[in-house]
């Protein structure tokens, strides 16, 4: 049993960080670690850029797992960046999900492979029987990269042209990443070794040792440190009944002021949409941001529906209308902010595997708050009245939609 001042220092007194820390640590044992430097990307071209270059300069390993690894140009500008860092001697896993990376063949990492590096896909699908496997609606949506254990990258984008600017349907790209230097990347290969472990079982490659993993002592410092930043790690994770939305709810039940939203999904369970509606009814300032159109169809259609079901409660729901806006992230308070691949739909809440990142820093969440309020000048507000205005079609595919969003 935690007594009161074993997770943060006893001078730390601020609530609502006891709180969620605490309950990220009881649901997922997630460690709070405090030597970490984070830079925000909200650019694909200077995040990958950024990221071929850290991965070129590895010396010991590059750990790699996502959702989307596409073999288009950005995906061959990733790939040559792990097959140089092989050739050089780093030990590079690659983890990718068949069903988010379609088109790309196991072909595509036969270099890779023949460099000394390995390329695994996800354990949600079976080659053979994939219209039978139960694997087949669970899917890696993680987005990490881990570099010689101390550099990592989270957030949401995926590797493809579309995530740097270049798909014509999409045009600007809007998401958000975070760079970190410290402990908490030792926290993110752990979950990659994990995920690498149980993808292999039924393959020749080797396992990810413990070994290899770094250790690492927690520092306690203080959380208004603004040069540290304190982070927590909280994956969805199918195999041990982890869900995300216990924490989105967590944040929200214990906001004084605001609550910052960017999802391009916006489908939320029961208890996080009443959890919306009373914060917004309590007179915080409830603010959601979604895209301004869809890549999947239904889906959309069914953000529409509780678009417009919380716009009546009292919620702020804003379209974006630069692009596509990607971004999985909340912000509240002074100090507290998630940045991850978790949407705000039942596919994010009970069926993929994801991992966010709870960060405790007020210039992290100062300048996160900064960028969604940018954000807005790119926005319509969504009202009672825009929704009246639809079609009776439109509406119709929002209600249908929104029947079939549990199965989404």
């Amino acid at each position: 049993m935690l007594k009161e001042h074993d997770l943060l220092p006893e001078k730390e007194r601020l609530p609502r960080v006891r709180m969620l820390s605490e309950l990220n640590l009881n649901n997922d044992d997630a460690i709070l670690t405090f030597d970490n430097q984070v830079k925000v990307f909200i650019s694909g071209p200077e995040l990958f850029d950024q990221m071929i270059t850290d991965i070129k300069n590895a010396k010991k390993s590059v750990s790699l797992e996502f959702y989307t690894f596409y073999s288009n140009q950005l995906g061959h500008r990733v790939l040559k960046a792990l097959e140089e860092a092989a050739a050089n001697g780093a030990k590079v896993r690659v983890i990718y999900d068949t069903s988010g990376s379609r088109g790309t063949k196991p072909s595509f990492f036969d270099h890779l492979r023949e460099l000394g590096g390995e390329a695994q896909p996800f354990i949600s699908t079976s080659k053979k029987h994939w219209f039978t496997t139960p694997r087949l609606n669970y899917h890696l949506h993680r987005k990490l990269v881990i570099i010689d254990h101390h550099i990592g990258y989270i957030g949401g984008f995926n590797i493809g042209d579309q995530y740097v600017n270049k798909s014509p349907k999409f045009g600007h790209w809007r998401d958000t990443h975070l760079r970190v230097i410290g402990q908490s990347p030792i926290l993110m290969e752990v979950r990659f070794a994990m995920d690498w472990n149980t993808s292999i079982r039924r393959t020749n490659l080797p396992k990810f040792e413990l070994k290899e993993l770094k250790p690492f002592t927690v520092n306690r410092k203080d959380i208004n440190d603004n040069k540290n930043v304190a982070m927590q790690l909280f994956p969805q994770d199918l195999i041990i009944n982890i869900t995300a939305s216990d924490e989105a709810e967590g944040i929200i039940a214990g906001a004084k002021k605001y609550i910052y939203i960017q999802t391009p999904y916006l489908i939320p369970e029961e208890s996080i949409l009443e959890a919306l509606i009373i914060a917004a009814n309590s007179g915080i300032d409830v603010r959601i941001m979604v895209p301004c159109m869809p890549d999947h169809p239904f889906v959309y259609r069914a953000t529409e529906y509780y678009a417009k079901y919380l716009v009546a409660h009292g919620v702020k729901v804003y379209k974006y209308n630069d692009g596509f806006i990607h971004a999985k992230t909340m912000v509240s308070g002074s100090n507290i902010s998630s940045v991850g691949s978790a949407n705000q739909d039942f596919r994010s809440y009970t069926l993929n595997f994801e991992v966010n990142s709870f960060n405790y820093n007020p210039a992290l969440t100062q300048e996160l708050k900064k960028i969604f309020e940018k954000d807005l000048d790119k926005c319509t507000l969504l009202t009672n009245d825009y929704f009246a205005q639809q079609s009776l079609w439109l509406k119709f595919k929002q209600y249908f939609s929104r029947l079939l969003s549990p199965i989404f």
